[in-house]
């Protein structure tokens, strides 16, 4: 009799064992094929079977026989929410799914570029995130979008500070731009206020020289000189120039054209009836020419105080300019950048 017992206790304890080491085999073992971390991205349009297409592509046989079984007792389909998910190695089954159930979902790195226009923005952007490239672009020309932010159609340049964020891939177009305000709330800490109200600029005055300042060079350690130079012909008042100095940028005539590959900025193309021709129009223009790069707004922030209104860009092509302080010096430089110009034959 106690013979019968003890075979009958171990034969249960056997079938426990089973069953735990098959249920843990099933829901705990690696759920992914792979040896690195995949994601898998669930948008608007999937439905149950479109998700299970979606994770068989990584999982192994077991696994996604149990991630269909969870699915089935939990409603899964019912509840499918939409997100970039991780699968990391050494995950099981129960924990991939209890993700995609609960919506846990991984952040994405989203870099967001100093870029000429709007629609590259726009681009960039749904690129790495769930948003449509039209419909953001749509609400970054808004004007009542604008206007929620803070800004107009022509500063809304202002509102993005080039950075990486993390960002979660399903966030919203409002819940975006609003991520972005309060990233440039940080940006604009109590020292670059100071500095710019010291300068007597606001924050989008700054970021409006500063895209000026982007498109001029690339090379940031001359940046503070530009930077200078321009900062002293928007302050400049004299009998001949109560309103200031002309900026005569040309980086704004080619914004005002949206010709930005032109090489050489010729007389006839400075007569355009814009607002961004800074050769017609003293003072800043409505608003920045480009998302210009942090170290262009800095360069403003930290301009080289010095007395220079002109500037060329180097005969020698090195991408630095040469300064002058008289219109008479500027013309003998700008003379030797258009022979150079010319030997090279640049129309």
């Amino acid at each position: 009799m106690k013979r019968n017992a003890k075979i009958w206790v171990g034969a249960v304890v056997a079938c426990l064992l089973f069953i735990l080491g098959w249920g843990y085999f099933y829901f705990f073992s690696d759920f992914s094929k792979e040896k690195h971390t995949v994601y898998v991205y669930i948008d608007p349009d999937d439905n149950i079977d479109s998700v299970y297409a979606k994770v068989r592509h990584y999982a192994t046989e077991h696994s996604y026989h149990a991630f269909k079984t969870l699915a089935r007792h939990f409603d899964y389909a019912d509840h499918i929410r939409t997100g970039r998910y991780a699968i990391k190695d050494g995950q099981g089954a129960l924990v991939i799914f209890r993700h995609f159930r609960n919506g846990q979902q991984e952040p994405v790195d989203l870099t967001i570029p100093s870029c000429r226009t709007l629609g590259d923005l726009a681009a960039a952007v749904s690129s790495k995130l769930m948003i449509d490239e039209e419909e953001l672009y749509d609400s970054l020309t808004s004007e009542a979008t604008c206007q929620r932010l803070g800004y107009d159609t022509a500063t809304i340049y202002c509102l993005f500070i080039p950075n990486t964020y993390d960002i979660y891939w399903n966030t919203s177009i409002s819940k975006f731009l609003d991520r972005m305000k309060t990233e440039n709330k940080k940006f604009w800490n109590f020292n670059r206020t100071e500095k710019a109200r010291a300068m007597r600029l606001s924050p989008e005055e700054v970021t409006t020289l500063a895209s000026i300042v982007d498109e001029e060079t690339a090379n940031d350690h001359e940046k503070p000189m530009i930077a200078g130079m321009y900062y002293n012909r928007l302050m400049l008042r004299s009998a001949k120039y109560p309103d200031g100095m002309p900026l005569q940028a040309d980086p704004t005539i080619k914004f005002a054209w949206h010709r930005f590959d032109l090489k050489r900025i010729y007389q006839n193309l400075l007569f355009i009836n814009s607002p961004y021709n800074t050769y017609k129009n003293p003072g800043l223009p409505p608003g920045p020419i480009r998302i210009p790069t942090v170290a262009g707004i800095d360069a403003v922030l930290n301009h080289v105080h010095h007395d220079y209104l002109y500037m060329c860009a180097n005969s020698d092509f090195s991408g630095t300019h040469v300064f002058a302080r008289t219109y008479e010096e500027h013309l003998q430089n700008a003379k030797k950048y258009s022979e150079a110009l010319d030997q090279r034959g640049i129309k």
